[in-house]
């Protein structure tokens, strides 16, 4: 298994922590109620990737969702938090890119990618709004 760029993402990844999650949260629209549930979530996320269809799946103690994804093609993907959005990802050098737009034009940029010391960082921007997120190999 590679150890770095897109592939490297492959694998079971466990989360260590985060940096403005929720006002990233609030800002992409999701409301007190379950931001306030998400603060104590603590996710185990699995990605995968079969004859160049990727799967990622994220599980919790309150429920698991996926979503499978074609890179570079548009699909209509359901958020953990049941908002509906468009989205595309593309992979651009060692970065996998998750761009979603919600019904009301609100666009999200969900960056994935492996760091020096082999975390997975996740780097989310809507608006003026940054949070970062990061998991270890399981």
């Amino acid at each position: 298994m590679a150890s770095s760029g897109v592939e490297g993402l492959k694998g079971t990844w466990d989360y260590v922590d985060g940096e403005n999650f929720d006002s990233y949260m609030k800002e992409i629209g999701v409301g007190f109620a379950t931001r306030t549930l998400a603060k104590g979530i603590k996710p185990r996320l699995v990605i995968s990737e079969a004859d160049g269809k990727w799967t990622v799946r994220s599980e919790s103690s309150l429920k698991t969702v996926s979503y499978d994804f074609t890179p570079g093609v548009e699909f209509n993907e359901t958020t953990p938090d049941g908002r509906e959005v468009t989205s595309t990802i593309s992979f651009e050098g060692n970065k996998w890119v998750h761009t979603s737009v919600d019904k009301s034009g609100k666009k999200s940029v969900v960056t994935r990618y492996i760091d020096a010391e082999g975390q997975q960082m996740i780097d989310m921007e809507c608006g003026s709004t940054k949070a970062r997120r990061w998991y270890k190999r399981a």
